[in-house]
Formats: structure tokens, C-alpha cells, sequence
């Protein structure tokens, strides 16, 4: 998408954004974020008005306390109010709610997705990822890593704890791909998908609620019992979708920057990894941090009465503000030299996950997740590599989640 000049009250700035499409309508969103949003964050208050792929225009959001404001407070910057400015069906969803009905479908579960329950998850986690990866070099040299390895690992792992059954996984994933996309025509595909999941979903809900077991959805059968059935319903349904493809996308991505970026005095990333296992828990979290896999920014807010930013930003009510968590994370008055990698930045409270009242129900677990596989891969396979220049790694197009469509990799030592 092409970019105009920096942004006037006159003529809103059109901000290269993953969710909007070239000029051949073909969605390519890179690993690196917009070089823009840094030039827009420190500029006047760093609140720019911006044109959408929609069409209709917002105010961009870049800074790092603005940015928290609008996350923390929903009284000012409603969710529910900005449904019609997403770029998928989120109705009903923790995503599309305010304050106590949000509260009460987040209250629902929340207890499974504490550090204390993400704790007691993390042995399986293991398991689960050395089993994936003795599957993985069993097959042929290259695999794709996504789908050899980190896809099957994440699905497999939030399915186990809702219960799903093994038979039906892949036929979930498949609804799951036609409902975050974003073109056209995958709109049209992920309207299908949602009726296919939730029509699927209630009939499991149902069944729980007559035979209740000791998974994930049995909870939300039981514990939410009185919540309207649609939200009974969607819970899960957001619950298994943010559960496995934003850590397949993380893992991926997350690998890929690692074998493509030197560290300290080693050649990669990596191979510094392999060499301090120490490292890895810090490495994580500066990836997530300069490397988040939301193809976009954070979900828009409507502003219900007038409000001023910390930047001195005024915003009046009926206003669309973007809060941008990729900008933020660069914020250079909250991070020392926000665009240096730092496997020992502390404190390192990134936005990757949100903030506030709406801030990712999974982020513990999704960051054991990464944790766990970044660790094994490079105790594993230190000799790990891509089998494909880096260039030609394309990332999913018309994608909520923005990762690797394929990672190739060997991991044999290479020939002398």
C-alpha cells in the first residue's frame, strides 16, 4: 500500500498497515514493522489521523502511555461501540464486550489461564514439544517447521485442555484459517466459518452440559451457565483460535528473526541461544516485544465523551481511535534504545499482549508456549537453519495473524 506525505488535518495519512492491500489487492505483510509508526510517534503528540482499508478514517494511537490509556480505560474507549470498525465478526466475544458483560465472560475461565495454572501446564508443554519435534526429524529433511512442528503443538495443546475431540482438530483449524482472514473474499468465506464453528461448538456445549468432564469446556458449559448461550458459545470458539495460531505464529516468527540476526559476538541469534539456555525466557519476551504476530494493531475503541491523552491529544466523542502496541513498544521515553535487541532488557513491560481489562486472557500460557519451544529447539538442534534464503519467507497473506505461511528447515550439520 502506498504512503502518502506525513500526516495533515486536511488529507489523513495512508499508514502501510497489514490489514490493508496493495494495488493488486494481494495482503504482504513483512517481519519488520512500519518504519512509519516511529516518525508519527514523534511527531506533535504522536496521534495521527489515518485512512483504513475500509475507507473510513481514526486516529492513530503511537505512544506508549497514550497507548495504555485507551487500553486501560473502557468507560472512555469503548470496544462494543467500535464493532462495526473491525475487520472480523466479533460480536459477542471477549473482544467485542465492555466492562461487566466482558467481566463476566473473562470470569468464566480466567482461573485456567492464571501463572499458577500456566505453571502446572508447563511439564505437559514439554512433553508435548519433544513429541512434536521426535515426530518432526522422524519425517524428511527440510520440514516445515510451522506445520511440522509448531502448528500441531499449539493445536494440539488448547484442544487437549477444551476437550476437543482428536478427530475433529483439523477440521477446526481449517474453520479457524477461513475466519481470520481478512479480504474480500475471506470475509465472505470467514461468515461461513463462524456459523460452521458455532454450530459445532453448541452442539459440544450441550453435551457438557449433560455430562460434564473436567476440561475446559465443561467450565464454560457449567461455571457459565448464565451467560446467553452465544456467549457460552463464542468463549471457546476465541478461546481455541488465540490459542493456537498466535503461538504457532509466534514460534515461527520467533525462529526465523533467531536464525536471521546475529547477537553479541555470535553469527545468529540462535546460535547465542544455544550456547546460554539461560537466555531464552529474556529472548522471548524482547521478540514479543519488537516481533508481535497481530497482523494489525490493536482493536479500535469509539470515544463516548471528550478525553485528553497524556500527549495532550484531545479526542471527542463518536472519534475511532487505534491504540498501536508496535509503535508503543518502541517507545523510546518507556524502552532504552527501543529498536536494539536486548535478551536482558529489564523491566521489559511490553504491549504486545494489551493492557488493561482486555489484555490477552492467554497471554501466560501463549508465553510458556514460545518459552518451551524456543528452549528445545535450540538445546536440540543447535545446527538448526533455514533451507531457503530468508527472502524468499513469505508471511501469511490476509491474515489477523501475521506469521510464516511455511518456515523450511535442516538441521543435520552441514557437509564439510
Amino acid at each position: 500500500m502506498a504512503l502518502d506525505a506525513a500526516p495533515e488535518k486536511s488529507a489523513p495519512a495512508r499508514i502501510p498497515h497489514p490489514l490493508d492491500s496493495d494495488a493488486d489487492g494481494v495482503n504482504r505483510p513483512g517481519l519488520h514493522k512500519n518504519a512509519r509508526y516511529h516518525e508519527i510517534r514523534e511527531t506533535g503528540t504522536g496521534v495521527a489521523e489515518v485512512r483504513r482499508h475500509d475507507g473510513g478514517t481514526a486516529k492513530l494511537v503511537t505512544r506508549y502511555h497514550d497507548v495504555e490509556q485507551v487500553l486501560r480505560n473502557q468507560e472512555v474507549f469503548s470496544r462494543e461501540a467500535a464493532l462495526d470498525a473491525d475487520a472480523v465478526d466479533l460480536e459477542g466475544t471477549m473482544l467485542g464486550l465492555d466492562l461487566e458483560d466482558h467481566a463476566a465472560v473473562r470470569g468464566a475461565v480466567k482461573d485456567w489461564f492464571s501463572p499458577q495454572a500456566t505453571e502446572r501446564l508447563r511439564r505437559t508443554a514439554r512433553e508435548r514439544a519433544a513429541a512434536q519435534l521426535t515426530a518432526m526429524l522422524a519425517g524428511k529433511e527440510p520440514a516445515d517447521l510451522v506445520t511440522a512442528f509448531a502448528l500441531p503443538f499449539s493445536l494440539d495443546l488448547i484442544c487437549d485442555m477444551m476437550g476437543l475431540p482428536q478427530e475433529d482438530r483439523l477440521r477446526f483449524h481449517a474453520w479457524g484459517d477461513a475466519f481470520l482472514g481478512t479480504s474480500a473474499q475471506t470475509r465472505v468465506d470467514a461468515a461461513e466459518a463462524q456459523m460452521a464453528m458455532v454450530g459445532y461448538l453448541s452442539g459440544l456445549v450441550e453435551e457438557r452440559r449433560r455430562d460434564p468432564s473436567e476440561d475446559l469446556l465443561s467450565r464454560v458449559a457449567v461455571g457459565a451457565a448464565d451467560l446467553p448461550f452465544d456467549r457460552q458459545v463464542k468463549l471457546p470458539l476465541t478461546l481455541v483460535l488465540g490459542g493456537w495460531e498466535t503461538v504457532a505464529s509466534s514460534i515461527g516468527t520467533q525462529i526465523h528473526v533467531l536464525l536471521t540476526h546475529p547477537y553479541e559476538d555470535h553469527e545468529t541469534a540462535y546460535g547465542y541461544l544455544s550456547a546460554h539456555p539461560e537466555a531464552v525466557p529474556g529472548a522471548v519476551t524482547e521478540l514479543e516485544r519488537l516481533f508481535s504476530t497481530t497482523a494489525a494493531d490493536d482493536l479500535p475503541r469509539r470515544v463516548t465523551r471528550e478525553v485528553t491523552l497524556p500527549s495532550g491529544e484531545r479526542l471527542r466523542p463518536g472519534d475511532l481511535v487505534i491504540p498501536s502496541h508496535d509503535a508503543a513498544n518502541c517507545d523510546p521515553r518507556v524502552f532504552t534504545d527501543p529498536h536494539r535487541m536486548d535478551f536482558g532488557r529489564t523491566p521489559n513491560r511490553h504491549l504486545s499482549f494489551g493492557y488493561g481489562p482486555h489484555h490477552c486472557i492467554g497471554r501466560h500460557l501463549g508465553h510458556m508456549e514460545v518459552e518451551t519451544a524456543v528452549a528445545l529447539l535450540t538445546r536440540e538442534l543447535p545446527s538448526l537453519r533455514l533451507a531457503v534464503p530468508s527472502d524468499e519467507i513469505t508471511r501469511k497473506p490476509g491474515h489477523v495473524i501475521n506469521g510464516p505461511s511455511a518456515l523450511p528447515v535442516a538441521w543435520s550439520a552441514p557437509a564439510d
